[in-house]
């Protein structure tokens, strides 16, 4: 049984892109990952096995994997993108605090997307929801009152 890495490496060999060991670690990094790191972080965590390999060279790989369907990027505002491997129908839940987002999933927002191609004319695509709060990790920092 192939793993969900080996599934994206084979997607990628057949769009005829070659596998590098830095774009195997970036993807393997991603897919393993529950944090949806930022580009930095991702950069960080590989360049002790990888000391050659550049920013730059995560972003390039990042795009590509876009690109390919393999990954989405999450933009929040001022805050960097960060990359999210599990690109099903998903839900995410952001910490104002520190940023942690968490997966979540619940029955898919299709009655949403008709409606609202049904009001304006679009041909929707897809949506993205996220609930904002604070995590446990946050919540339990915070001084209760008594």
């Amino acid at each position: 049984m192939k793993t969900r890495v080996e599934h994206a490496l084979e997607h990628l060999k057949e769009s005829g892109v070659r596998i590098t060991p830095q774009r195997h670690a970036i993807l393997a990094f991603l897919m393993d990952a529950m944090t949806h790191p930022t580009a930095d972080e991702i950069y960080r965590a590989l360049e002790p096995k990888f000391p050659s390999m550049s920013v730059a060279t995560v972003y390039n790989n990042l795009k590509m994997f876009i690109e390919a369907g393999l990954v989405r990027e999450l933009t929040y505002g001022d805050s960097s993108s960060r990359f999210d491997a599990d690109v099903s129908d998903h839900y995410h839940a952001i910490c104002e605090k520190c940023g942690k987002i968490a997966d979540f999933s619940m029955p898919a927002l299709e009655e949403v997307e008709q409606t609202a191609a049904s009001r304006t004319g679009f041909h929707i695509r897809g949506h993205r929801m996220e609930v904002y709060g604070v995590c446990q990790d946050c919540f339990n920092k915070v001084e209760q009152p008594c």
